[in-house]
């Protein structure tokens, strides 16, 4: 029962961290200026994926073994920047894009732990599966994409721009949209590579429909 809440905790606190982040991202344009209320629910989002983290811990055979193998994710539990505002630290300018770079990976961490979810549950529904992988990522992308890109491209007026840069990339189309940051040309690397990727999975879910489909109105069956 312990683990069950604290799961469900896990995934409302990534659900949680997502709409923060597009928030903080889609109204302020720099990261490391973090505004009080996003502070705030990082924290939160942090206490709750280290309760989750140290329960997993308690109820594995090898705990050790167990810290070891996701001691990533306690490093990225762990809220840095709410404890340098508690403690009134001035933070160097190095600091502070580490910190930035932190609340990346976190949000990768979020969109994982929530497509988890939803692939757990749908394990029938292959195409939902597809569908929220595609979506969430396309959309976290450009989250991203957004917030390093729009100062200094001029060709990111806006956050819609992002959004179709983004799934364009995803559909391996492109976009007439260079990236000119280290993290944009990162994405536009990572992008077209999971949407090749992805797509065969929607080509093999309709294949299965059709098979399924000519097996049940008494057709061929279809080949092994």
């Amino acid at each position: 029962m312990l683990l069950r809440i604290t799961n469900i905790l896990a995934l409302v606190a990534s659900i949680l961290l997502l709409v923060a982040l597009s928030l903080e991202i889609i109204y302020y344009r720099e990261l490391e200026a973090f505004t009080s209320w996003f502070t705030m629910a990082s924290a939160v989002v942090c206490l709750i994926y280290c309760l989750d983290f140290f329960v997993l811990m308690a109820h594995d055979t090898k705990p050790l073994h167990f810290l070891a193998r996701n001691i990533y994710i306690l490093v990225l539990s762990i809220p840095y920047h709410a404890i340098a505002v508690y403690l009134d630290m001035a933070l160097s300018h190095t600091a502070q894009i580490v910190m930035s770079g932190v609340v990346v990976l976190r949000s990768v961490m979020a969109l994982y732990i929530t497509l988890r979810w939803l692939i757990q549950r749908r394990t029938t529904r292959l195409l939902w599966a597809y569908v929220a992988t595609v979506v969430l990522s396309g959309y976290v992308a450009a989250l991203l994409f957004y917030e390093y890109e729009a100062p200094v491209n001029h060709a990111v007026a806006n956050f819609g721009d992002a959004l179709w840069w983004s799934w364009m990339n995803l559909t391996t189309v492109g976009a007439e949209i260079f990236p000119v940051t280290a993290i944009g040309k990162i994405l536009c690397v990572l992008l077209p590579i999971l949407g090749m990727a992805m797509f065969p999975v929607f080509t093999v879910y309709v294949t299965s429909l059709y098979d399924g489909t000519q097996v049940a109105e008494g057709g061929d069956k279809p080949k092994q």
